[in-house]
């Protein structure tokens, strides 16, 4: 990655030796179960060697961050006020990125137990299905164009402004749509974590970044050969489970032959998701502060840190 010269490299050793402090982990096996994105791989040792460091150097990073809100309010003579310190982490489809955030969620709960945490995905921020269809987008799904961003952005405002019970709409990937109704609280969370393919991206109709209203982002890489294996083989083992129930989206997938389903589940990666990957999400890997880079079996080998 020779384009990323503004960033330390670490391999998984360099990066946790910078916290080598040996310590029980505050999680166990059966918590990573439940955490984990359906397919994802992650360990105990990925908590120890990877994680827990991400945590300690996230820590220095709100405590200056609190510094400073106190010494900008007490420079402009005006009360401290709660702001948020908010996490992007961005990153391809299948590649790890709500694993991450999850338990981004749980260790952080975990070291800053006074603090109030609390997690949001940008998926709630898709049209609906039925504007999708009306603005001819439903091929176009997770393309920046897919997403009210002005919704997003205007969400993002109230909680970084610190107001109370700031909605947010919710998304199911079991019926492939906004669910009518329902919605997230987010009620002046402490730190905010919000995950999602268009955390960096600059929208098409906005001239405000997501990442503006971040404080740390984390972008998830790896190969795109690595990302389509995975995506693959979690269409094929949702054939066997969560595509079986007839309420699924997919559920029409299950019910045609395997290599039918597969080689569809291929064209859309081909079609829609590789090309969205290639325009629009990883060219913003270089304005994220942390790049988590993985390799086969989700193996995470490489930490890229921005030095400036």
């Amino acid at each position: 990655m020779a384009e990323l010269i503004n960033y330390y490299s670490y391999d998984r050793n360099e990066w946790k030796s910078f916290y080598g402090k040996n310590a029980d982990l505050p999680v166990t096996s059966a918590d990573l179960a439940a955490i984990k994105a359906f397919n994802d791989k992650i360990s105990l040792q990925d908590v120890a060697d990877i994680y827990i460091p991400l945590v300690h150097y996230l820590s220095l990073q709100i405590d200056n961050f609190l510094t400073w809100q106190a010494t900008k309010s007490n420079f402009l003579h005006q009360p401290e006020r709660k702001v948020p310190f908010i996490i992007g982490i961005s990153g391809s489809v299948a590649v790890g990125k709500s694993t991450t955030a999850r338990l981004l969620e749980e260790l952080m709960s975990h070291y800053f137990p006074q603090q109030k945490v609390q997690l949001i995905t940008t998926d709630g921020f898709l049209y609906p299905t039925s504007e999708l269809k009306q603005k001819g987008l439903m091929d176009r799904k997770g393309f920046p164009e897919s997403y009210d961003m002005e919704k997003l952005i205007n969400f993002l405002n109230n909680v970084k402004a610190g107001r109370s019970n700031v909605v947010a709409p919710v998304y199911s990937h079991q019926i492939y749509d906004i669910v009518p109704d329902q919605f997230d609280v987010i009620d002046r969370p402490d730190i905010l974590i919000i995950e999602g393919i268009n955390v960096l991206q600059l929208p098409s109709n906005q001239q405000i970044y997501v990442s503006d209203f971040t404080d740390f982002s984390i972008y998830v890489d790896a190969k795109a050969s690595e990302i389509k294996e995975w995506y693959l083989e979690r269409f094929r083992l949702l054939m066997k489970t969560a595509f079986k129930d007839p309420q699924n989206h997919y559920y029409q997938y299950a019910q045609t032959d395997p290599k039918q389903a597969l080689q569809l589940a291929t064209d859309v990666w081909n079609d829609i998701d590789m090309p969205n990957l290639e325009e629009n999400i990883l060219p913003t890997r270089s304005r994220a502060d942390l790049i988590m880079h993985k390799t086969t079996n989700h193996l995470i080998d490489k930490i890229y840190l921005r030095k400036y």
